[in-house]
C-alpha cells in the first residue's frame, strides 16, 4: 500500500475509534454533531482559489513562452547545422554541434527550473489558503456545536446534510474579501 493509503486507513480507524468512543464518553443531553468539508471544493470554487488559479496560470505562461523561445532556437541551430553540413569543415561542424548541447541542457535547465518554480508557487498559494480554510474549520467547529469535521475525501458515504464546504466557503470569501479592505 501507498503512504497516502496507509494514511487514510489509519484515520478511518481513528475515526471509527472515536465513533464507538463518543456515545459513552458524552453526556446522554449532549447531541453529536457530525460535518464534511470538500477542501478540493474550496481550493477550486473560492474567490482566493480563483484568483490562486488564476496567478499561476499566468505564471506556467510566461514560463511556457521563454521555453518554447529556447526550443525554437534549439531548432533552428540544428536546421543551420544540417543545412551547413557539407559546407562546414569538421572543426567547425564540432563547434556547431558543442554549442547546440550547450543550449540543450540549458533548454533543459530551464525547464527543470520553471517546473520547480510553478509547484514552489502552487504550493505557498495553496498553504496560505488552507491556513485560513481550516481557521474558519475550527471556528465554524466551535461555534455551531460539531464534535466532528473531516474531510470529504475520507468518507465513503455522507448525508448531504453533513456537507459544510457551502458554509466555510462563504465565510472564506468574506473573511479574505474584509482583509482586502
Amino acid at each position: 500500500m501507498t503512504r497516502i493509503s496507509v494514511e487514510k486507513l489509519l484515520i478511518v480507524c481513528i475515526l471509527l475509534f472515536a465513533l464507538s468512543v463518543l456515545p459513552v464518553s458524552l453526556p446522554a443531553a449532549e447531541s453529536i454533531k457530525f460535518g464534511s468539508i470538500d477542501v478540493q471544493k474550496v481550493l477550486n470554487e473560492s474567490e482566493a482559489g480563483k484568483k490562486a488559479k488564476s496567478d499561476l496560470e499566468s505564471l506556467i505562461k510566461s514560463k511556457q513562452v521563454s521555453i518554447d523561445e529556447k526550443g525554437k532556437a534549439i531548432e533552428k541551430m540544428k536546421t543551420d547545422i544540417e543545412k551547413q553540413a557539407s559546407v562546414l569543415s569538421a572543426d567547425a561542424r564540432k563547434t556547431k554541434e558543442d554549442e547546440l548541447e550547450k543550449l540543450i541542457r540549458e533548454y533543459q535547465r530551464l525547464v527543470q527550473d520553471s517546473q520547480a518554480e510553478v509547484k514552489k508557487r502552487e504550493v505557498e498559494l495553496t498553504d496560505g489558503i488552507l491556513k485560513d480554510v481550516r481557521e474558519i474549520i475550527d471556528k465554524t467547529g466551535e461555534e455551531e456545536g460539531y464534535t466532528l469535521i473531516v474531510e470529504k475525501g475520507m468518507i465513503v458515504y455522507s448525508s448531504k446534510g453533513i456537507d459544510v464546504t457551502d458554509s466555510i466557503m462563504k465565510k472564506f470569501d468574506e473573511l479574505r474579501a474584509k482583509s482586502k479592505k
